[in-house]
């Protein structure tokens, strides 16, 4: 009868971490107390029988480690989609993966009805040039359904040696499911990018490791260096963002806000809420501040767009954000891996909390193409036979136009890369309307 002897082996483990009532306690409480460790005994007992049935009597060999993972695996992925076992293979991964460099496809999954749900591809990786979308469902790996694994085996299978591939099957809203084929690369991600579209900064932030803050503050200094005087203000960019490291959260918010609440967590006991604040000094200068969300903005974006949406110190513009409000702990088994628990959910100064919800934009922005119209060249007064003409013109003749210079052209090919991404294009001609009708105001 071993397996009566694991699991009484596992009930004195379990009751070795199990607090003891008070001497003091009443006796009603010593009652409900042994109850409830008789009850642990039980369910103990439960998976010790199972444990040892398995090993004895499935069809294949299986190694005790593997089945112990395995139902450590099982006990918190049932809690939900975001705890999870960490091998100490995986631990060490996401280890280099927290740092900005990990091996893989470049996507940020969930679990969702027994499917995996891709949060957003990461920009400049195989799974965003292969056109993964946020919202789209992984079916199956190479072939194989992907019912039945839980969201580590699915992420474990889509890992792999550098240069190998793997074939997704996605379903994609009403579509027929498809399939994408993407070769594994070594993801090295440069989390914050910028640009300069004629006076305005754009800031788009990919993820939040620990590269982020120090890229935030080298990329607002060359905007700053180039633009200078004529800087009007800033798009910050967290489309597609997963999110990421909270303490990376909270200090990009921070480089925006002067003081105040950037976000709040609240664990099961009061004891455990936490409160983070900003400190004084912003980065820009008070210059306004625009937000693009999606709905694979997650997490750490969504701490970042709540705290500047509720302290107004940004429109923020864009769809309906993913919705993930939860925090998750990782905590180290010192021997073994690590279990990614959650620990908190997390709320935005005014008190929200998105979790499953999200953010919702002050300005509601739909993706679309932009496609100009062909139309006939419309006449003008200038046209009209005897129009007077305009006192302020020298008379100079007007035919022969010059080339375009160096800075038309640049011109011209900043509108045709806005005229790319309509919700880009919306969120500077906004940016520099604000900053238009407030001069105004001021003078």
């Amino acid at each position: 009868m071993r397996h009566f002897r694991l699991a009484a082996t596992l009930c004195a483990a379990f009751l070795a971490f199990t607090p003891m009532a008070p001497a003091i306690a009443q006796s009603d409480d010593a009652s409900s107390a042994d109850e409830e460790r008789s009850d642990t005994y039980r369910q103990l007992k439960l998976f010790g029988d199972v444990f040892e049935r398995v090993r004895a009597d499935y069809v294949e060999k299986t190694g005790d480690k593997e089945l112990v993972e395995a139902a450590i695996q099982g006990m918190l992925s049932s809690l939900d989609p975001h705890s999870s076992y960490l091998s100490k293979e995986n631990f060490q991964e996401m280890q280099v993966q927290t740092q900005g460099e990990f091996g893989g496809l470049g996507i940020e999954v969930t679990m969702e009805q027994g499917v995996i749900k891709v949060v957003s591809p990461i920009d400049d990786t195989p799974a965003a040039r292969a056109g993964i979308r946020a919202g789209d469902l992984i079916i199956a790996l190479d072939g194989e359904p992907i019912t039945g694994l839980s969201l580590s085996e699915a992420v474990d299978q889509m890992r792999g040696k550098v240069g190998s591939e793997i074939e997704l099957t996605i379903r994609r809203g009403e579509r027929e499911p498809f399939k994408v084929a993407i070769e594994r690369e070594k993801i090295t991600i440069q989390s914050v990018r910028s640009k300069t579209f004629g006076d305005v900064g754009y800031l788009r932030i990919t993820t939040f490791n620990e590269q982020t803050q120090p890229g935030l503050e080298e990329e607002i200094a060359a905007i700053q260096d180039e633009l200078g005087d004529d800087l009007q203000g800033y798009v910050i960019d967290l489309r597609n963002n997963p999110g990421g490291l909270l303490d990376q959260a909270i200090s990009v918010s921070d480089s925006f806000l002067k003081q105040g609440e950037i976000v709040s967590t609240r664990g099961r006991d009061a004891e455990d809420s936490q409160r983070y604040n900003a400190e004084n000094g912003d980065l820009t200068g008070g210059k306004p501040l625009v937000v693009l969300i999606n709905g694979g903005s997650a997490s750490a974006s969504e701490i970042v767009a709540g705290a500047l949406q509720d302290h107004g110190r940004a429109i923020v513009m864009g769809t309906q954000s993913f919705g993930k409000g939860s925090v998750q702990t990782i905590i180290p088994l010192p021997g073994h891996g690590a279990m990614r628990l959650t620990t908190a959910r997390y709320y935005t100064p005014s008190g929200r909390s998105i979790q499953a919800k999200g953010i919702s934009p002050d300005i509601q922005v739909e993706p679309a193409d932009i496609e100009v119209l062909e139309r006939p060249e419309a006449r003008r007064e200038s046209d009209l036979r005897g129009a007077l003409a305009n006192p302020e013109d020298n008379g100079a003749a007007n035919d022969n136009q010059p080339a375009a210079s160096e800075a038309e052209q640049e011109v011209s090919q900043e509108t045709a890369q806005l005229n790319e991404d309509y919700q880009l294009s919306r969120a500077v001609d906004l940016l520099r309307g604000l900053t238009l009708f407030n001069q105004r105001v001021a003078n």
